[in-house]
């Protein structure tokens, strides 16, 4: 991890929506749910595989999730001790999950036939869950999104033919009228996260030596998009992948994606707010073949780690065809719930340290108690010793069951200066114990 002091010396950037609630939660869940779910083979299938609108439109026929009941999705999230849900509204493939004016292609036209975010908006938000949505720049439905590098059709023969009927500020106009229309309908929503953006590199080739074609900010109409959004809603998050770096009201969060940072994420040396976007397994859809599914202790030792390092985890989930979780999320989800019943003190408003941890384990601190969580990964014998804290140190318990940890200032059996704590030999039977400090006032 970064250096703490020197990270925490750095300002904070400020962000122009509202993201006290945000950095209060730090627990999300993240639902990824279309047309893929049918493949089952990924939610990019219509990419990887190259098929055409009418290869794909078998499963927009075939899209029935008579299962579906957001009312247990929601009840999943909150007893897995999640603040916040993201619900893809449209994925890449362009199909939308709620009745929207300007497209045929969406739920309502499916065997299922009704609206899907409505009800799941309404489910989680009365289990006190915030509401964001996952709204996609991209679009390989859409007749006037051109086609380039990241499309379906790139390696199409008449890829050149096919463009020449497309005319891109029509698209663009779709796209601004789509994200005016969900903020119109949820005038509470939270945060919306785009994704995403891979600019055209000038002297970068394509595989056929032609020059390699992305979409930025200037096809997205970013900069336009942001004023809207911030005059209807002035309060929203908006992620970074509008492609407006150095815009200050672009983006308010940074979302690394499938990777833990070092340390707290920075940019022109200003610490900035963050959420690390993850995955169950290797896919963000419903994947019935993928098995590198995490356990319950990694998706736990990421969610610490994520707190440590001053960020939010969103956590994702895959639905399946018929509208139910997969069982293997539902497994993870209860063992992260049984942890966070006990633990959730550690997480909720909580951040990083300004101590250092001992090896094998993670800090958390809210500012707000004044109480320091030390996360022990790896149990020692009999003792854990902590440096930079014998003014402040006052009282500690284990937190699963607020029994008392009895401390001594110095090494009992050789020399040392600070605190040691005398632990039970054996862990308590939890997946990660803490250890909640009380600490004086500075």
């Amino acid at each position: 991890m970064k250096d703490v002091g020197s990270v925490l010396d750095l300002p904070l950037r400020p962000t122009t929506g509202d993201s006290s609630w945000f950095t209060e939660a730090r627990f999300g869940m993240f639902i990824h749910w279309g047309l893929y779910a049918l493949p089952a083979r990924h939610e990019w299938v219509k990419h990887y595989e190259r098929l055409s609108n009418d290869d794909y439109q078998k499963y927009f026929e075939h899209f029935d999730p008579d299962l579906y009941n957001p009312e247990i999705w929601a009840d999943a999230a909150a007893e897995a001790g999640m603040k916040y849900f993201v619900i893809t509204t449209k994925h890449h493939d362009g199909f939308c999950l709620w009745d929207t004016e300007l497209t045929d292609y969406k739920i309502t036209n499916t065997p299922y036939g009704k609206d899907a975010i409505a009800p799941m908006v309404r489910a989680f938000e009365s289990r006190g869950l915030e509401t964001g949505f996952y709204h996609s720049l991209i679009d390989w439905h859409h007749p006037h999104f051109r086609v380039d590098e990241m499309h379906p059709l790139r390696d199409h023969p008449d890829r050149k033919k096919l463009n020449e009927s497309r005319i891109p500020a029509r698209y663009t106009e779709y796209l601004h009228g789509q994200v005016r229309e969900l903020l119109t309908r949820y005038p509470k929503l939270r945060l919306i996260f785009f994704d995403f953006s891979y600019p055209s590199t000038p002297g970068k080739l394509n595989a056929q030596g032609e020059p390699w074609e992305g979409k930025g900010h200037l096809d997205w109409g970013s900069e336009e998009l942001v004023r809207m959004i911030r005059q209807l809603n002035p309060q929203i998050l908006l992620d970074d992948r509008l492609d407006l770096p150095g815009q200050a009201d672009a983006w308010d969060y940074m979302t690394p994606e499938q990777y833990q940072p070092d340390g707290w994420k920075t940019v022109e040396g200003q610490r900035v707010v963050w959420e690390a976007c993850q995955t169950f397994s290797g896919s963000w859809g419903y994947y019935r073949d993928e098995e590198t599914w995490k356990s319950v202790k990694q998706l736990l030792l990421m969610l610490i780690d994520t707190v440590a390092k001053g960020g939010n985890l969103l956590l994702n989930v895959g639905p399946t065809g018929r509208g139910e979780f997969d069982e293997r999320a539902l497994d993870r989800l209860k063992g992260m719930g049984e942890w966070m019943k006990r633990h959730n003190r550690s997480i909720y408003g909580c951040t990083m340290a300004p101590f250092e941890a001992p090896q094998d384990c993670r800090y958390t601190y809210n500012p707000k108690t004044n109480r320091l969580y030390l996360h022990v990964l790896s149990w020692p014998t009999g003792a854990l010793r902590l440096q930079g804290l014998n003014d402040r140190f006052e009282y500690a318990q284990l937190l699963n069951d607020a029994s008392e940890v009895r401390f001594v200032v110095g090494g009992e059996h050789e020399e040392f200066t600070g605190i040691t704590l005398k632990l039970p030999v054996k862990s308590p039977n939890v997946s990660i114990p803490v250890i909640e400090i009380y600490l004086k006032p500075a």
